[in-house]
């Protein structure tokens, strides 16, 4: 700001006096600007992780589920027992209606008797023929012909007896019946409905082991074996923690959610009922180091990614590119341009210029994280 000579020819005393004191003020405000240190919140990397923590929820249930269902076909006349509800082995749990059953039955019965009468009488026959044959009264033929009748009645009747013993098997097979202790944990078949035999009807779970059933991507699924020692939480309880293992890992993927089922069993405990959400954590080896930065501390500036770095000697900052590999539930994870010691301006990115000096303030360090982390190491802001 300045006044032309014939300006200030022009101007009273009393005028130059004013105008001085203006030229000196924007002078003073120009030292001022140029002198402002920016307050900023920043981050320090950490040491490096050599292992990363994959978290999957699945929910709890019995190791050994049974679909029950009739072994004939029928109308279904009885049901007596609800959801939820706990069953001992033996136990009827429905019933379809046994009439065509009981009449096969009848009918069988009565085959037999024929046939046991056929025996009897070609029985005589038989041993009548023994004796003619034993006094040369009759040829061999004759004693030969009466011995294979008396066979096929013998046969015939056998038959019969089996007959009737199916069908009074499956007369009892209307009984729709528990074979283990366990819980109804879910009916699909009600009365009035005809279903037909191996229909399932009901299924128990089975009283006993407990496991929580996952899915696993295909990219993680070579980190769990069977055998392999997981922390498995839940949300109903945060103080319930248990160790469990992994018992059985899918041998293929799921056609459509392309993810392998893992079933990790978890030690008997009380607390743990079938159908609770739980939260299955297992530790293992990291692929390559990342470092977790806050996801406001990551700029742009030509179309690239950067963060703004701190001097620690000048307290100034400066622009560095990055390489982000992924995206995480507290941060970022950079795979390049970031190293152990580094501090970073975690807010404000947005007012931060090069060479521009900055107060740190507050202090905390900012862990690295591993590739593929599903968890990243957390860190505070300083």
């Amino acid at each position: 700001m300045f006044l032309s000579n014939s300006i200030i020819r022009r101007l009273p005393v009393a005028g130059l006096i004013v105008a001085a004191l203006g030229l000196a003020g924007c002078s003073q405000e120009k030292a001022e600007v140029k002198d402002i240190i920016r307050p900023v919140k920043v981050v320090e990397i950490g040491q490096a992780v050599t292992t990363r923590q994959l978290d999957y929820s699945g929910s709890v249930r019995a190791r050994t589920e049974m679909n029950l269902g009739f072994r004939v076909a029928g109308k279904v006349t009885e049901r007596l027992v609800d959801v939820g509800q706990h069953v001992t082995s033996g136990d009827v749990l429905a019933r379809v209606d046994p009439s065509d059953y009981e009449l096969s039955v009848k009918s069988a019965a009565a085959s037999l008797d024929a046939a046991e009468r056929q025996v009897e009488t070609v029985d005589l026959a038989r041993k009548r023929a023994e004796q003619l044959y034993a006094k040369n009264f009759a040829p061999k033929s004759q004693l030969e012909q009466a011995i294979l009748t008396y066979n096929q009645a013998v046969a015939t009747r056998d038959a019969a007896r089996s007959t009737l013993a199916q069908a009074q098997n499956q007369v009892h097979y209307t009984d729709l019946k528990a074979n283990e202790d366990g819980i109804v944990t879910a009916v699909t078949a009600d009365v009035g409905q005809v279903v037909g035999a191996g229909t399932p009807v009901m299924t128990v779970a089975v009283d006993g082991e407990k496991e929580v059933l996952i899915a696993v991507p295909e990219m993680d699924i070579a980190q769990f074996r069977q055998g392999k020692d997981v922390k498995a939480s839940f949300w109903s309880d945060d103080a319930l923690a248990l160790v469990g293992k992994v018992r059985e890992v899918a041998g293929s993927a799921d056609p459509q959610s392309r993810t392998f089922a893992v079933r990790v069993s978890l030690p008997n405990d009380p607390r743990v009922l079938l159908g609770m959400t739980a939260n299955v954590q297992a530790t293992v080896a990291s692929k390559a180091e990342l470092v977790s930065i806050p996801l406001s501390a990551i700029a742009e500036k030509g179309g690239q990614k950067i963060v703004w770095t701190v001097d620690r000697g000048s307290d100034t900052v400066h622009p560095r590119p990055i390489k982000v590999a992924n995206f995480t539930a507290d941060g970022v994870s950079v795979a390049d341009g970031l190293k152990q010691g580094d501090v970073v301006v975690a807010a404000g990115t947005q007012f931060m210029t090069e060479n521009l000096k900055v107060k740190p303030s507050g202090n905390g360090i900012q862990q690295s994280a591993s590739a593929d982390d599903d968890v990243a190491a957390t860190g505070s802001l300083r």
